[in-house]
């Protein structure tokens, strides 16, 4: 056989490079991506669920068990704040069923421990209690996967529980810090159900200007009290008041039919501003710019929008003369207990202008001193004193304020509170 004839013998004896390679990515793609069901399941189950969703490749698709997998994934990884917001829209649902103010199980477990308020005991027994004592306490750790309807109460048992804690409101049998923590705690646990129970209607509305009446109330009495721990019940009672009344302009918001305003809404619209009045950071000053461009039109036309922009103008300002007489002919009750802290302040400044710039030789009347600050004659002489300044009179008993005193200073803490002559209670 010559060299040709032999050559060509060993290329017939040689496998197909065509069918191997045909068949090569064949066996490759049966033994990764198969099509069985059963197999890809039990492949998959094997494989540690992080390494699952981040191993894949675009041949996945090709297998129907892949993506059954990767969907149940993503099901199973979603995150606790996705499952808390569908709990609560779950919770909101709930139609409170409890016809008491507390219900019949945490009454019960409270008596047994003793963890009953002072109005809550029946003959002042710390471990017995009845359904007209007893009210739900606020719970922060409450679980809105598990509520009960059996605990939350219904929208009218609400609005009686409301009522009978404000009718405690002037209880004079405890001091007022004693009132108030219990009342707060309360109107707390009360907030929590209307929320619950996505209630926000007019009624709703109504619940939520009377909380925070109670909380401004508040914020002016718990200035005189002398508790040791007043200045954490009054920072306590802030934030609280802050919160009720952005919830309280939301359901506002959430009511408003075309450019209809409710009857108090201007009111509660005008404590905004006027918890603001000292907010000198740049940041707080551009929000306050924002927000009364949110405010409906009506409201910022109002007699109570007017004296609150009045009294941050003149605030703001320094100029005492016109804000202490724009507070005196103007100011609600309720708005009053807001600036009273402001008052006082306007007040001192308003002394340290006058003992800085009079004349050395020409004492201040006292008399005329006091209808200026519109106070009575022997408060402006105990604010002076406060002040570090000293108070003169004549022969005829006629008191002044010499000027030019280098004593003067701002009393450390918070002044202490005056009458406002002429306020319109």
């Amino acid at each position: 056989m010559d060299d040709s004839s032999r050559r060509l013998q060993q290329r017939r004896n040689q496998p197909s490079f065509s069918s191997s390679s045909s068949t090569g990515p064949t066996r490759f793609r049966s033994q990764n991506f198969s099509t069985n069901p059963t197999k890809t399941t039990q492949s998959s189950n094997s494989v540690p669920r992080s390494n699952f969703t981040t191993a894949t490749t675009p041949n996945n698709t090709r297998n129907p068990g892949h993506i059954r997998n990767r969907k149940s994934e993503t099901y199973d990884g979603i995150s606790q704040q996705q499952e808390e917001q569908e709990a609560r829209e779950d919770v909101g649902s709930i139609i409170g069923t409890c016809p008491f103010m507390c219900p019949d199980g945490e009454r019960a477990q409270r008596g047994r421990l003793r963890d009953l308020a002072v109005f809550e005991r029946l003959h002042g027994d710390p471990r017995k209690t009845s359904p007209s004592l007893a009210v739900k306490k606020f719970c922060r750790t409450i679980s809105v996967k598990h509520v009960q309807a059996s605990d939350v109460r219904p929208l009218a048992v609400l609005e009686d529980t409301l009522n009978y804690l404000l009718n405690l409101l002037d209880s004079s049998e405890h001091p007022f810090e004693v009132v108030h923590d219990f009342i707060f705690d309360r109107t707390r646990s009360i907030r929590q159900d209307l929320s619950m129970q996505h209630i926000v209607n007019d009624r709703a509305i109504c619940m939520y200007e009377k909380m925070v009446k109670f909380h401004v109330i508040s914020h002016q009495r718990l200035r005189n009290c002398t508790s040791s721990s007043i200045s954490s019940l009054q920072y306590l009672n802030m934030e609280q008041l802050t919160k009720a009344l952005a919830s309280l302009y939301v359901l506002y918001e959430a009511n408003r039919n075309n450019n209809f305003v409710y009857e108090n809404e201007a009111q509660f619209r005008s404590f905004y501003v006027l918890l603001h009045l000292d907010s000198k950071n740049q940041q707080m000053e551009e929000s306050l710019s924002y927000w009364f461009r949110n405010v409906p039109s009506p409201v910022m036309k109002s007699k109570e929008m007017h004296f609150a922009r009045q009294v941050l103008r003149f605030y703001r300002m320094g100029n005492y003369k016109r804000f202490l007489c724009t507070v005196s002919s103007e100011a609600s009750y309720l708005q009053y207990c807001i600036i009273e802290p402001n008052v006082n302040e306007v007040r001192a400044l308003a002394i340290s202008y006058i003992n800085n710039c009079c004349y050395k030789l020409h004492p201040y009347p006292l008399e005329q001193l006091s209808k200026l600050l519109r106070m009575k004659e022997l408060d402006v002489e105990s604010l002076c004193h406060a002040c570090g300044l000293k108070i003169t009179s004549d022969d005829g008993k006629n008191k002044s304020l010499p000027t030019k005193q280098t004593t003067f200073s701002i009393p450390k803490g918070s002044l202490q509170s005056y009458e406002l002559v002429g306020l319109q209670q």
